[in-house]
């Protein structure tokens, strides 16, 4: 019998993204795999039920039991969604591990073999599956047009006879995909950007993107998988001090640093915040995660006091749902792209030979079988050290 793979509709609130297209079911018809949707799973994010029908794919009844195959979720599942599932299930998404230890014991306790593409290796193989890739692409364009918003002026220099505007300065701290993003789509729209990231890469990677690269000649902190590590607390409070007379001269500031299985690391303080000028705009991609801006709120827009006025502070919440057609666009992919390697002519094949097999696997036959996850788990606080 052909592995099934179920399509559900996203139960967290504000959540529009989907994990199918009709791109990805003929990818994963074509490996000999079922296909099951649930009606209405794609409408939030412009997936028509009939397009997925004709590409291939079984429309189901919203809350049709999962009876076992691979289960696509783009959140992490919850605990009891994990406990409804059957012993056996596969499940492939975004599962932030590190964050949802309890689902991940529910997983294992459940039997259900659950994959974490917020994990998988970040290598040239995994390009295609790479989900914080793609979905922090558009987050970082994103972030841009919210500040743009908020700004309420234009970007770029224009000269007319009635006078000159001057050009926006942008600062963006964090320079990985996000970030990058956020720098090319500023120069576009005319501004000034400069950008920080503590990776040795970082330099290189905002100068080919147009933005000039703050050195604070701190050193580097990579971590692997082409991630920042975190800094020692000595070493974050210089960096917090070296950082201020930026801060204080942008009149954009995105924030998109992030540390894997920690919170988001802090780089901006309230003092900082306080010194910028009246009508400034601070957008914090790592709300959600504790936040790089002291003071933001996922999903707020607060209007902060300074010295002759406000500043407006917004943490950003779902904000791939904001662009939820081309971010459900290239998950779906993501999804079908790895489901290819685990399925070969339509049964369920687990090579965990393959590095990204056992990469990006958590829980299999009852055991949790990543060490960085299982280490979490086990240390004090759910902390590794």
């Amino acid at each position: 019998m052909p592995v099934t793979v179920r399509v559900r509709v996203e139960r967290t609130p504000g959540e529009k993204r989907v994990a199918a297209s009709p791109e990805s079911v003929k990818k994963l018809v074509a490996s000999g795999a079922i296909v099951e949707i649930e009606a209405g799973a794609g409408a939030p994010a412009r997936v028509a039920d009939a397009a997925c029908r004709d590409a291939g794919a079984t429309i189901v009844a919203p809350g049709t039991p999962v009876g076992g195959g691979i289960l696509f979720h783009v959140r992490p599942l919850t605990v009891a969604e994990v406990e409804a599932l059957p012993s056996g299930t596969v499940t492939i998404g975004v599962m932030d591990p590190f964050q949802s230890t309890a689902a991940v014991e529910a997983a294992r306790t459940g039997g259900v073999t659950a994959f974490a593409l917020d994990l998988l290796p970040r290598i040239s193989r995994a390009q295609s599956m790479d989900v914080l890739s793609s979905q922090a692409l558009l987050a970082g364009y994103r972030l841009v047009t919210l500040a743009a918003d908020a700004f309420g002026r234009m970007f770029g220099m224009t000269m007319t006879a009635a006078g000159t505007l001057a050009p926006a300065r942008v600062l963006v701290l964090g320079a990985g995909v996000a970030g990058l993003q956020a720098i090319a789509t500023a120069k576009r729209l005319g501004a000034i950007v400069s950008a920080n990231d503590v990776r040795a890469a970082s330099a290189d990677e905002v100068r080919s993107v147009g933005g000039t690269f703050i050195d604070l000649d701190l050193g580097t902190a990579d971590a692997s998988g082409g991630y920042a590590k975190e800094l020692a607390e000595d070493r974050a409070r210089r960096q917090q001090e070296l950082l201020a007379p930026h801060v204080a001269t942008a009149d954009i500031l995105i924030t998109t640093a992030a540390v894997p299985g920690r919170a988001a690391p802090r780089l901006v303080t309230a003092a900082m915040v306080a010194a910028m000028k009246p009508g400034s705009v601070l957008v914090d991609l790592a709300a959600e995660s504790g936040g790089n801006i002291e003071g933001s709120v996922a999903g707020e827009r607060l209007d902060v006091a300074v010295t002759g006025g406000t500043v407006a502070l917004i943490g950003a919440r779902d904000i791939q749902s904001d662009l939820a057609p081309d971010a459900s666009k290239l998950y779906a992919m993501n999804c079908a792209n790895f489901t290819a390697l685990i399925v070969k002519d339509g049964e369920l094949v687990l090579d965990f030979d393959d590095e990204l097999v056992t990469g990006s696997v958590v829980t299999h036959e009852g055991a949790i079988v990543n060490e960085r996850v299982s280490a979490v788990i086990q240390a004090p606080n759910g902390v590794s050290a």
